[in-house]
């Protein structure tokens, strides 16, 4: 497996298999493993297409295993990030962390999915979202 991304956070790990392995840690871990497998369910049942599907979820191990939505996007105009997060709102979710970081390109679907879920809040669910993230110093929304 591939180390896509190591931090205090969370390790991901990208598999041969097409599988996307990410492992929760540090504050409040459980907590985020649980919200962003129930953020991407609630995404599935409204049939949002360009997000990772949940495939495992192993609450022992804080072990989320989705579907690979492709490569990140290095650089992406703000009008295209708004464009993206917004259209991820007609599906219920505001993504509260709507960098180009959690943006990727699938090549399979040709288009732009978004990643990364822990402090997503659902709409009609808002008192069940975490805090937020703190803001990312390389970008301005």
């Amino acid at each position: 497996m591939k180390e896509a991304k190591n931090t205090v956070r969370s390790l991901v790990r990208l598999g041969y298999d097409g599988r996307v392995y990410k492992t929760f840690r540090g504050h409040q871990a459980q907590w985020r493993f649980e919200h962003e497998v129930r953020v991407l369910r609630y995404l599935e049942s409204k049939g949002c297409s360009f997000v990772p599907k949940v495939l495992e979820a192993d609450a022992g191990q804080l072990l989320l295993v989705t579907s690979n939505c492709g490569q990140r996007v290095e650089h992406l105009s703000k009008e295209r990030r708004r464009q993206i997060y917004a259209e991820l709102e007609q599906y219920g979710v505001r993504h509260e962390d709507p960098y180009t970081r959690n943006i990727t390109y699938d090549p399979k679907q040709g288009r732009f999915c978004v990643i990364d879920f822990e402090f997503a809040t659902i709409l009609d669910q808002p008192d069940a979202g975490p805090p937020p993230p703190p803001p990312d110093p390389n970008e301005t929304l």
